[in-house]
């Protein structure tokens, strides 16, 4: 009679699933390296929205000066007073001080200085400002090329 050899059957050893600790540091690293040069862009692309917000705004209040003008031959009302502007919306409001000064019966400059934050990022334009004739300046680093920040 033969005998039966009884071979023990050992399963086949699968490869384990999931990530080495390797793998998710090198994801680890490729996920801050991305951030690390998203996170300015979106930084300065903050600034130039808030920017391009305040500008928006002055060029409204400047067209409400035209028009009470155009009614008045005047930037002054009857008691020698410029006419009460309408405020920016509260996110332009938050990130600019807008002041109106050297109002005379021909002549007005509108001012939006960054306050805060704003303040501390956007040194390149700095105080927007503009005048009855539409010229616009900045008071920043930019002063040469005041249209980059308007």
């Amino acid at each position: 009679m033969r005998s039966v050899h009884v071979h023990e059957v050992r399963p086949r050893r699968m490869p384990a699933a999931g990530f080495s600790l390797i793998e998710l540091m090198i994801v680890v690293g490729v996920i801050a390296i991305l951030a690390a040069i998203a996170y300015p862009n979106y930084q300065r692309h903050i600034v130039k929205t808030r920017r391009t917000a305040a500008a928006a705004c002055l060029h409204e209040r400047a067209q409400q000066l035209e028009r009470f003008h155009t009614l008045h031959l005047s930037y002054l009302d009857m008691s020698g007073k410029p006419p009460d502007l309408v405020q920016c919306d509260a996110d332009v409001a938050q990130h600019y001080r807008l002041s109106l000064s050297g109002v005379e019966a021909r002549k007005f400059s509108l001012q939006a200085t960054p306050q805060g934050a704003q303040a501390a990022a956007d040194t390149r334009c700095g105080t927007l400002a503009i005048n009855q004739l539409g010229i616009r300046s900045v008071s920043g680093t930019a002063t040469d090329t005041p249209e980059e920040c308007w």
